[in-house]
């Protein structure tokens, strides 16, 4: 600060209100955007109308009880107000810290609406992704700062359920999109007319000349690592983008079709089974599918997984009590950390079948969800006696 700030402090600290210094200094900082240095005057601001000592150190005693409600308002209202300042300027990395401790992450979700691929996008990506104030924008900012090889990883790497499905549908729109407009390119190239709209099936449709042994129009392994998460779909758009995607896979050469793990053995057949089932479409033809391969898969090698996944696909249909069945069959005293789908237990609780939950959980020794499952059935019992 120049002399003459120094000069006019030392008037007001002479002055007979000598608390004006720092109201002048908080409106120094203020205009200048030092905001931190602006939060700091203020807390000092809060410490002498408490009387606490202004200056603190790691020695600091505790704060009296009298007072550290009013102080930790102060703290609140000027992280708030240091937090707005930084936001008002478009410094998301700069106001997060602030409003993380106010608990204002909402108003840093909108904010990372409106930014773009700037200087200070990875930072942006971190907070809005990696800390889960906004995943699906910072997922959109890896994606036009990186592309689709990095968005498939950042999202992989994300394991939170915030928004899970908006991202899958993110990522699915924006592959389907360079999917389509390559293969609109083909054709216009071949044919000299652009094709009019269409969906990608309608495309491929009587041109099995796009499907060469070298030709594929996206990277597969990009289509592959996302169609892995058909199981957590349940938005049908985004159901109708993989059923898509499935078909133009069914299409690729040999070079360009890989052997999927357990229960997509046949990826793109298994996989198209399975979100067409979830869509409502001939649900039983494709429940089928995974029936035979559940009865037909060796336990010895793959484990519980095909009855696992047809077990969820169950729970999705609808179908509670062959759902159950089948994880009293295949797994019926395994732990929820040890599978991919719902336990015995949890089937039980979602079919309401408490008569069966009493007989297994008395089988596993389990005598608090006995109990439980025993009060559930009492407790339907007398609804069905006094409706």
């Amino acid at each position: 600060m120049p002399q003459e700030t120094f000069d006019t402090l030392e008037k007001l600290l002479c002055s007979e209100e000598p608390a004006r210094s720092l109201d002048f200094l908080i409106e120094q900082f203020r205009n200048a955007k030092k905001y931190p240095h602006c939060f700091e005057a203020r807390m000092m601001r809060a410490r002498l109308e408490l009387g606490l000592p202004l200056i603190q150190t790691e020695g600091s005693p505790e704060l009296p009880a009298e007072v550290r409600a009013a102080y930790e308002q102060a703290l609140l209202e000027a992280a708030r107000e240091t937090g707005s300042l930084f936001l008002a300027d478009g410094n998301i990395p700069g106001a997060w810290p602030y409003l993380r401790a106010t608990g204002d992450s909402a108003r840093v979700a909108e904010a990372t609406e409106r930014v773009g691929v700037g200087e200070d996008a990875d930072a942006v990506i971190q907070i809005a992704l990696q800390e889960g104030v906004n995943p699906a924008r910072g997922l959109e900012l890896v994606f036009q700062k990186y592309g689709m090889c990095r968005a498939l990883t950042a999202f992989g790497m994300y394991g939170a359920k915030k928004d899970r499905e908006r991202c899958i549908d993110f990522l699915a729109r924006s592959l389907h999109d360079e999917l389509k407009e390559r293969i609109v390119g083909a054709i216009e190239q071949q044919e000299g007319a652009r094709p009019e709209g269409g969906t990608i099936p309608a495309l491929i449709a009587g041109r099995d000349w796009l499907f060469g042994e070298y030709s594929a129009y996206v990277d597969t392994s990009h289509l592959v690592s996302l169609l892995q998460y058909a199981p957590e779909v349940t938005a049908n758009r985004t159901l109708e983008l993989f059923h898509e995607f499935c078909e133009y896979g069914k299409r690729l050469s040999p070079n360009f079709r890989i052997a999927g793990n357990p229960p997509f053995e046949d990826f793109y057949i298994d996989i198209d089974h399975y979100v067409l089932a979830l869509a409502g479409a001939e649900v039983e033809s494709h429940l089928d599918h995974f029936r035979r391969k559940s009865r037909e898969a060796n336990p010895e090698t793959v484990g519980q997984v095909h009855a696992q996944a047809l077990v969820q696909l169950l729970l999705a249909s609808g179908c509670y009590e062959e759902a159950l069945q089948v994880a009293l069959q295949h797994f019926p005293a395994a732990r929820a950390s040890e599978l991919s789908c719902p336990t015995a237990i949890q089937i039980c609780q979602l079919a309401g079948r408490f008569d069966l939950l009493m007989q297994l959980t008395r089988d596993q020794g389990d005598e608090l969800n006995y109990v439980a499952a025993g009060l559930e059935l009492g407790r339907k019992a007398k609804a069905a006696r006094f409706p």
